[in-house]
Order: structure tokens, then C-alpha cells, then sequence
């Protein structure tokens, strides 16, 4: 639990100082009339969703099931990272629109506005990714840190447009590189949207071999087969499991050994954490099609075992 709240105060401190880079660079791009710089806040913002998400995540994942949320809320956090991406999308329409305007017609940009609000910004995702790298092995901070990275990278990009301006006046670079600052956006955007319907449709975690799981399965002693196997996602870092096996004739507590082996191996191996095993001796249900289309069928001889 300790830990749990290092990582939820680094968390909060984190979406503290983004919000105030957030708050610096559109007020600079205003100031400036900097396109480039208002399109690094709208990347920043992106930075704000995941550090907002992050923090979520880590309150959601100690908050206990009930009888209405029975696997938990973990999925909360899905369903806001769906809903952020859809805005980051609207974002980057409205950005490529600004530039494609700003290249036909240029407009005087304040070079010095836009290195200074720029540098503020590097210097705060600096100073983060120093706060939160000794987090870099949990799923989520590690995704927050990518985050980090990827602004400081954009941030650079502005000053170095806000210098050319100073030293060259070529207002071009502003509205080309928002351009580029507007894919990058895009580019995580798309991305999250990917992962997150994957996530709601029940598929496979990326990270995830099924072959590879059915085949851990397979090898454990007394297992003679394997079927309706299936790994979903419940949150992007927690993944349960659901299958059916077939051992061969032994005592009860023989088969529950099994069971509890296999647990152990999936969560050491692929991190799968919530497991659901059905364990068929007498009659083996291998050749019935399963899926959601299929009828729940019932079973004789058949001994339940399940864990979390």
C-alpha cells in the first residue's frame, strides 16, 4: 500500500505541474500567435489525459468489486481513455485546419514568447521524467513516461521554430511544424483507440501469445487436452483467463493441484492474474462449439474449480 501511494502522490504531482505547462503554452500561443506553440499544449494535453488516466488506473485498482461491478471498475478507466482520444482526434482537425489556413496566409509570430513558454515546458517534463523513472516498471507509469519523452521532443521542435523565426523571420515554420506536432497527437491518438476497442471487444491483449498459453497448458502433468480457452483484458495491465481442461483419472485433490500449478505458471508467465479454470474428466465437452452465439450446456461429472 505504501508503494501504491508513492506512485498516486508522483502521479498527482505530475498532473499538477502538466496542467501548469498546459496553462503556459496556450496563453504564450495567444500572446504569440503561435500555432506551433498552441499545438505543443494540445500535445501536453495529451500528457494530461494519460497522467489523469494513470492516476485513475492506480485509484480504481484497490477499489474493491461489489455485487453491481463484480470484476471491479477497472474498465472506468477504458471508457475515459476512449472518450480522450475522440477529443485528441477533434484537436488535430482543428489544428491541421489552422495550419493549412496559416501556410496560404501567414501570420507574425513573437519568436521570443514562443522559446521561452516552450523552454518552461521542457524544463517541468525534465524534471518529471527524473520524479517518475524509478516507476518505469509499472505498465502504466512506464506509458506515462513514453508520454513525457515525446512532449520534451516536441517542445524542442517548437524552440528551435521560435529561434528560426528570430534569426530568419520565415513564418512558415510555424504552421509546418504544427503539422507535424498534429501527427504525433494523431499518431498516440489512433493508437489508444485501437488498444481501447480491443479492450471493450473482449480480444486479445497484444501482449498476449495464445498459442503460447495453450501450449503452457498443455504441458502440465496429468493435462490431456485444452479448449474454450480465452484471455481478455479487464484493464490495459489486468488480464484474466478462462478455459477448460482435460486431466486425466485422479483423486479430486490431485485435479486441484492442477489447477492451482496452472494459476501460478499464467500469472508468473504471461501476468495473468484472474483465472477461471473448469477441470472434465468423464465427459469431455472439447468437440461442442463454445463462443457467444453458443448455448450454455450442462455438465456431468464435472468438477469446478476457481480462483482470482
Amino acid at each position: 500500500m505504501r508503494h501504491l501511494g508513492e506512485r498516486a502522490g508522483a502521479l498527482k504531482l505530475a498532473l499538477g505541474l502538466t496542467a501548469v505547462v498546459l496553462v503556459v503554452e496556450v496563453a504564450g500561443g495567444f500572446a504569440s500567435h503561435s500555432l506551433a506553440l498552441l499545438s505543443d499544449a494540445g500535445h501536453v494535453l495529451t500528457d494530461v489525459f494519460a497522467l489523469g488516466l494513470a492516476w485513475f488506473a492506480l485509484e480504481q485498482s484497490h477499489r474493491p468489486a461489489d455485487a453491481r461491478r463484480s470484476y471491479g471498475y477497472q474498465r472506468a478507466s477504458i471508457l475515459a481513455a476512449l472518450l480522450n482520444s475522440l477529443v485528441l482526434i477533434g484537436i488535430v482537425v482543428a489544428i491541421a485546419f489552422e495550419a493549412v489556413r496559416r501556410l496560404a496566409s501567414p501570420q507574425p509570430v513573437r519568436g521570443e514568447i514562443v522559446v521561452i513558454a516552450a523552454l518552461f515546458g521542457i524544463g517541468v517534463n525534465v524534471f518529471l521524467v527524473l520524479t517518475l523513472r524509478h516507476g518505469r516498471q509499472n505498465l502504466n507509469l512506464r506509458a506515462v513516461l513514453l508520454h513525457m519523452l515525446g512532449d520534451i521532443g516536441a517542445s524542442v521542435g517548437v524552440v528551435i521554430a521560435g529561434l528560426v523565426i528570430l534569426s530568419t523571420g520565415w513564418l512558415y515554420v510555424d504552421p509546418l511544424l504544427s503539422l507535424a506536432i498534429a501527427g504525433l497527437i494523431a499518431f498516440g491518438a489512433w493508437g489508444i483507440v485501437r488498444e481501447t476497442v480491443n479492450l471493450l471487444l473482449e480480444g486479445t491483449p497484444r501482449a498476449v501469445d495464445l498459442d503460447a498459453v495453450q501450449a503452457e497448458i498443455a504441458r502440465t502433468d496429468l493435462v490431456s487436452g485444452v479448449h474454450d480457452l480465452h484471455v481478455w483484458g479487464l484493464s490495459p495491465e489486468d488480464m484474466a483467463l478462462s478455459c477448460h481442461i482435460v486431466i486425466d483419472d485422479c483423486r479430486l485433490e490431485d485435479a486441484e493441484h492442477v489447477v492451482r500449478e496452472l494459476e501460478a505458471r499464467l500469472c508468473g508467465r504471461f501476468a495473468i492474474g484472474h483465472s477461471t479454470i473448469q477441470v472434465e474428466r468423464l465427459h469431455p465437452c472439447g468437440d461442442i462449439q463454445h463462443g457467444a452465439g453458443s448455448h450454455n450446456h450442462p455438465h456431468e461429472q464435472v468438477i469446478l474449480v476457481k480462483s482470482s
